[in-house]
């Protein structure tokens, strides 16, 4: 029988590990943290991680965790509406929907955990990659234990500790912005329709939505070429100033009450070789992806069902390590298209956005023709989402 390690769970980690011992595949789950709480991970779902979890026969998973569905998503500048774009865009999609990822993370383990097949190692860091023959063949985990494996997946995120051992490099794409982000308990300025708001003031952005835990998430973008320190900022009057009057208001009463704000240092990049012999890294550890459009889970979503079309049908019965050896760059091929077109694609995004940051002339004309241009600008944006939402290619689960 197979036994596979999977180090990391987050979603792909998670999700894959359940995909393999639903299939009478010996998985052994190895995750550093004690729990799942830490402080950010990524919410929104996508049409196209919807549809994912949907082939995995998990969506129903999404009724038993906290979650919000957004119904719109609003575009403000300088304080007036540029459009709004209600959810879902297509008939017979689902519409993005944010959730608790530390609750879902929380019932795919514990689902796998019904299968007799799944080991499930928590608050354990792997400390090795263990070589055998010129082949990964298991990992030393910090307490001492080793655990041998015919595969080992590295689905440890962006640091990825297993992407380290292995000497897999990763090509970093150059990026323009970090996010800063605030937590807000009272989110009662927000109308009871879930709204993502995005606001373009000046040269300063922010994204603004309820969570699906219910409190106010804000996200304000620290770009490269602003030299402030965001230690020294007084964080609640500066977003007040950047605001429309309504948020403004409710930052300001409720200033003592916003959380220290969490520094995301954004890492986009890919991995030119997601695998050797024994060992394939997936998710995050072979492409980390922009915050833009929430890929990161979406992708990692779909990564795990191509994974586990080429790993089912050699892990089940007895092991050929040739055959596995000559499926893994396999997955890599099918999957990188998609990932280097999704990070185009969040690239232009962000591109478009620095139009407007950089260009005082052009806010102005947008501004003082919003009845014209708004609607031409919706139409715009609503194109440039299609592949964001939907996915770039078709994923298909056939195991």
């Amino acid at each position: 029988m197979a036994k596979v390690v999977i180090v990391g769970a987050g979603p792909t980690g998670a999700a894959l590990a359940l995909i393999l011992v639903q299939r009478g595949i010996d998985v052994t789950l190895v995750e550093a943290a004690r729990n799942f709480r830490r402080t950010f991970r990524g919410e929104g779902l996508m049409p196209s991680g919807l549809d994912a979890l949907e082939q995995m026969g998990l969506l129903g998973l999404i009724e038993t965790v906290p979650h919000q569905a957004l119904t719109a998503w609003e575009y403000i500048l300088e304080g007036r509406r540029m459009f709004q774009a209600s959810e879902p865009f297509q008939a017979n999609t689902l519409p993005c929907t944010l959730v608790s990822q530390p609750d879902l993370l929380e019932a795919l383990v514990k689902q796998a955990q019904q299968h007799p097949q799944f080991e499930w190692i928590s608050g354990t860091a792997v400390k090795a990659l263990l070589h055998k023959e010129h082949r990964i063949n298991g990992v030393q985990l910090g307490d001492g234990r080793t655990l041998e494996a015919d595969l080992v997946i590295g689905a440890d995120g962006r640091n990825s500790l297993v992407r380290q051992q292995a000497n897999l490099e990763m090509e970093t794409l150059s990026h323009a912005i970090d996010l800063l982000w605030f937590k807000l308990a009272d989110s009662s300025c927000l109308p009871p329709e879930n709204i993502f708001y995005a606001i373009v003031h000046g040269c300063q952005t922010m994204g603004l939505f309820r969570s699906a835990e219910g409190s106010l998430q804000l996200a304000w973008a620290l770009y490269d070429d602003d030299p402030t320190d965001w230690k020294q900022v007084d964080w609640p009057p500066k977003i007040a100033a950047a605001s429309p009057p309504w948020l403004a208001q409710h930052l300001l009463q409720h200033a003592q009450e916003i959380e220290r704000p969490l520094l995301l240092s954004v890492v986009v990049g890919r991995c030119p070789h997601w695998s050797m012999p024994g060992l394939l890294i997936l998710g995050d550890a072979a492409h980390p992806m922009s915050p833009i459009r929430a890929q990161g889970i979406n992708m990692a979503l779909r990564d795990v069902i191509v994974a586990a079309n080429h790993l089912v049908p050699i892990l089940q019965g007895s092991v050929d390590l040739d055959r596995l050896a000559q499926a893994l760059p396999t997955i890599q091929a099918e999957r990188e298209p998609e990932i280097i077109e999704a990070q185009t694609l969040q690239n232009e995004e962000l591109a478009q956005g620095d139009r407007l940051r950089h260009s005082p002339l052009l806010r102005g004309i947008v501004k003082a023709t919003l009845p014209f241009s708004g609607p031409i600008i919706r139409a715009s944006w609503l194109r440039r989402q299609q592949q964001l939402r939907q996915g770039v290619t078709e994923v298909r689960l056939q195991v």
